[in-house]
């Protein structure tokens, strides 16, 4: 619990990473089905370009002298994910307890350099992360994404966040399921063009709605995957939920959800612009823990942002 608190007492935001699966698909050339980069773990080569990856954002937080959060490659690891990767339910809990003991392989190759490195246990939803064709309730939720939960939480994860959530409810249940194990819980909603949840609710609705299914269990909030043009109109200073939300890992394209599923470029934007952004969105997001980058976004990204929040220089 000292690098949760350690975490949550930072003077300025930790580092994590940015859009992996894209920088993965798009940048690197590696395949998946379902943009399930879970199952690239059992290929070596692509093992080394994960580890370059992940290495060259430790670096930037070593120079800005920040602590890490470290995300597994668990995105898709829930098991309802099997049948559409041609993978057991045992070979999804496999692979969910691998990403992390590869996490922690990274963190101890940086430890002495970097502190603290949390390692983060990534969960992402059950159905589309842009369009959910189904919403679960709240127990149906706990009870599916708790075996991924479970292992993750046995191989020593520090905490888990729930990344590109579109409903309460599933938030809902991720957090129950979460707090059961035994662990710390970060809720991330998605947003549309129009700063709210694919179904129509306000950010600041869901936030309050999660908070009081739960007793405010979650240890704080974040939003990613949407440009900062989608959502930061939306950040009402003032308001009290604002203080609940921790983390910001945007896109790098004003592009939406809809016009994103279907590219077969990349966009990745402006790397400039965006650390600009994120500095903006900073002075109206008091809790603010940790910042890095979503679909589109790579190394150029993070070290604007950090540039413009630690004074460290980009190498963009």
């Amino acid at each position: 619990m000292k690098k949760i608190e350690n975490l949550i007492n930072a003077k300025k935001p930790f580092l994590t990473d940015g859009g992996f699966e894209t920088w993965l698909f798009f940048q690197q050339g590696f395949e998946a089905p379902e943009f399930a980069a879970l199952v690239l773990l059992d290929e070596a080569d692509a093992r080394l370009a994960m580890r370059r990856y992940f290495n060259e954002f430790l670096g930037m937080a070593e120079a800005a002298g920040t602590g890490y959060v470290l995300d597994t490659n668990s995105w898709r690891a829930a098991t309802a994910w099997g049948p559409k990767l041609g993978k057991t339910e045992g070979d999804m809990l496999r692979l969910a307890g691998d990403a992390v003991s590869f996490a922690q392989e990274i963190r101890g190759d940086w430890q002495d350099r970097v502190t603290p490195i949390l390692v983060n246990g990534v969960v992402g939803p059950l159905g589309d992360g842009y369009a959910p064709d189904r919403v679960p309730t709240a127990d149906e939720a706990r009870r599916m994404h708790l075996p991924q939960i479970e292992v993750m939480s046995e191989a020593g994860v520090d905490m888990i966040s729930a990344i590109t959530m579109t409903n309460v409810g599933e938030a809902v249940g991720i957090t129950k399921a979460g707090t059961e194990c035994g662990v710390p819980v970060v809720i991330s909603y998605t947003v549309e063009t129009d700063g709210r949840l694919p179904g129509g609710e306000s950010l600041g609705s869901a936030i309050g709605r999660t908070d009081d299914a739960t007793g405010n269990a979650p240890l704080y909030y974040m939003v990613n995957c949407a440009h900062p043009d989608h959502f930061r109109h939306a950040l009402n200073a003032g308001e009290s939920w604002i203080g609940r939300i921790g983390g910001i890992r945007a896109n790098a394209s004003r592009l939406s959800h809809a016009e994103l599923d279907v590219a077969e470029e990349l966009d990745d934007g402006n790397p400039e612009e965006f650390g600009d952004l994120y500095a903006k969105m900073s002075c109206v997001l008091p809790s603010l823990k940790v910042v890095g980058g979503c679909c589109g976004t790579d190394h150029r990204h993070v070290g604007c942002v950090s540039r413009h929040l630690h004074g460290v220089k980009s190498a963009a």
